[in-house]
Order: C-alpha cells, then structure tokens, then sequence
C-alpha cells in the first residue's frame, strides 16, 4: 500500500502525519505557514479536515446539541465549535498546492458526499475517516470506492463498529485498509490509551495500524511505534499562543519535531529480527570469555582447573571444551598468559 510516494507497512518506516485541524485559527496564512513549518519537523504528510458546520450538524441550541461532559468545549453547541473550527473549502486548492511545495503528502478527513466529491478534484492519495464517522457507513463506502487507501480511527468504536467499517471498505473492493486505535478524549489520559490493541487490531482485521494521538507529549507514539503503529497521526499547531479549539492537545514545531525524531529513533532500536552481529559486536568479542593457560606448564603436563581457566579476553579456546580438555596433556611447554589452542593438547 502506497499514500502518495511512501509505502505503508511492512519493513517501511512509521508514516507521520501532522494534524492541522483547527490550528489554523480562522486565518489561511498561518495555515500556509502551519503547513511550511510541518515538513521543518520531519513530517511525512499534513492531513486537513473538510466540512461546513451544516455538513456535520445543524444551527440548534438545545440540549442535544450542547457540548458538556467535561471537555474544552464546554457550553457550545456543535454548530458554534463546527463553524470556529472548520477549514473553509476555497483554502483547499492552495494548502494543496503548499504541501505539494513543500514535498509533503495532503489529503483530508471528508465527512459528507460533497467533500468527498470535493476532494476527488483535488486528487487526494487517501482518506482518512474520522472516529466519530465510523458509524457513518454510507460515508465509509462512498469514500472507499474511490480506491485510494483508507485510514479509519478507531476512538470511538467497539469490536462490532470497527467489524463494520473494515467490511464496508471491503465490499467496495478496497483492502488498502489502515486502522488507528484512537482514545476519542481531548486531552486522552495515558490509562485509556490501551496500545496494547495495536497489535490485536492488526492480527484480528487483517489491515495495517496505526494511533492517533490525543494526549499530551509524544511518549504514547513512540510506545505505539514500538507495538507495531506503521502510521501516527497527532495534532500540529504552529504555535500555542495562537488559541485554538485544538491548541491545547497539539504540539508545536519544537515538540514535533522532538516526536519525529524520537519515533525514527525507535524504529532505529527496534530494527529487525537478526541474530547477526555487528562488525563493531564482532570486534567487542575479543573481550569474552576463552580458555587461557594461567600457569607455566610443560609438555606432557596435565590439565587441570589450577593451569587453565576460562577467563576474558577471547583469544583462546571456546570454553565449551573446557569440560573435555581436563585430564589431557599438554603437547609442548606453554608460559602463563598464552590462550589455549588445540595444538597444545594431545588427542585433540
């Protein structure tokens, strides 16, 4: 599976993508710029959302569609937090064209027919549905059967959910699948953040996994990373002081940047199954253990446990023929400190 020029999966490194959202707060040039400072940390891809406040809900204020539970927003009706957060459709084309500058892959979040309509004119390498759309099958189907890959978070879904949306791809042909375990909490404490569902997303649908990120710092990423996530997606602002719906989850460049690094550094330890070692390993071996002479011995002297010894460095006999050699006799005179060789022994 491919996004844009970069292989997903397998032997190939994590897929970073930073979230611009919101943090754009209202103004198309701190989005160009949010954009531009996005590929100085190393991100492979910027990811927007595409919606109106009237795709997503609509103009109400009653208590169905007032924000309360505990979260940032607190007090607003969807349509308010909709229409300060959302990406107007005519930016589109040039943040397109900036990532495009930039070397950086853009696609988006569509969350009607109409974006996803929308965004096929832009020709997105992929889409990304968003947790609380999961549900949206139709969605799902509409935006799979445009054959690009497919990458789902997962943040508010049970087992049955997620069965659904992965079929939903399916019976339109698409199985370039990616499934995000996602904690739909803004900011996501550690203990809901359960990565260990990584591994178990991947072996029991069949797809390709990732994390989408929602609590603060980066040490949930790089733990994901090291469960197998082959796409992390966190939310990028380029600076906090700019406000925001999304300001206070998001990290800013330094912050990024230090995730980049940190996610290519575990993939660095983690590296492969091998049981090779390393030239600079091989040269360490002259310090191990192997079998030394440790007294002056004469020819037709016996071996015992006073005259040879197992000991660092590595230059003599395997110990493992310690056991054998005792009893037997030295073919030649040999001084303290000389390794073992085979020669020096009768017999061997």
């Amino acid at each position: 599976m491919k996004i844009g020029n970069k292989a997903i999966g397998g032997d190939n490194p994590c897929f970073i993508i930073a979230e611009l959202s919101a943090n754009h707060n209202g103004n198309l040039e701190v989005a160009i710029e949010t954009i531009r400072a996005a590929k100085r940390t190393g991100a492979d891809a910027i990811k927007l959302q595409t919606y109106t406040p009237d795709t997503l809900t609509i103009d109400c204020d009653n208590e169905h569609f007032k924000i309360e539970g505990g979260t940032l927003w607190d007090g607003k009706t969807l349509y308010e937090l909709y229409s300060q957060a959302y990406t107007p459709w005519e930016w589109h084309k040039k943040l397109f064209e900036v990532a495009e500058e930039e070397g950086l892959i853009c696609f988006s979040s569509p969350f009607d027919f109409t974006a996803v309509d929308f965004l096929e004119k832009l020709s997105v390498p992929a889409y990304k549905i968003a947790s609380f759309e999961i549900q949206d099958i139709p969605l799902i189907e509409y935006a799979a059967s445009k054959g690009k890959p497919i990458i789902i978070s997962t943040g508010i879904a049970e087992e049955a959910d997620i069965k659904l949306a992965v079929e939903a791809c399916r019976k339109v042909g698409n199985n370039d699948i990616i499934l995000l375990k996602c904690t739909s909490s803004y900011p996501a404490p550690l203990d809901l953040a359960n990565l260990n569902t990584i591994p178990d997303l991947k072996q029991r649908f069949g797809v390709e996994v990732g994390f989408s990120d929602h609590t603060y710092g980066s040490l949930a990423p790089i733990v994901a990373t090291s469960l197998g996530a082959k796409v992390i997606e966190k939310h990028f602002i380029l600076d906090k002081s700019i406000g925001g719906p999304d300001a206070d989850f998001s990290l800013d460049v330094d912050e990024f940047t230090e995730l980049v690094d940190k996610v290519r550094d575990t993939e660095k330890l983690l590296g492969k199954v091998s049981y090779e070692i390393s030239e600079i390993v091989k040269n360490n071996r002259k310090f191990a253990r192997s079998l030394f002479v440790v007294s002056d011995v004469k020819e037709g002297d016996e071996i015992t446990e006073e005259n040879v010894r197992s000991i660092r460095p590595g230059y003599g006999l395997h110990p493992k023929y310690y056991n054998i050699i005792l009893g037997k006799q030295f073919t030649l005179d040999v001084k303290r400190g000389e390794p073992l060789t085979l020669e020096m022994i009768e017999g061997l």
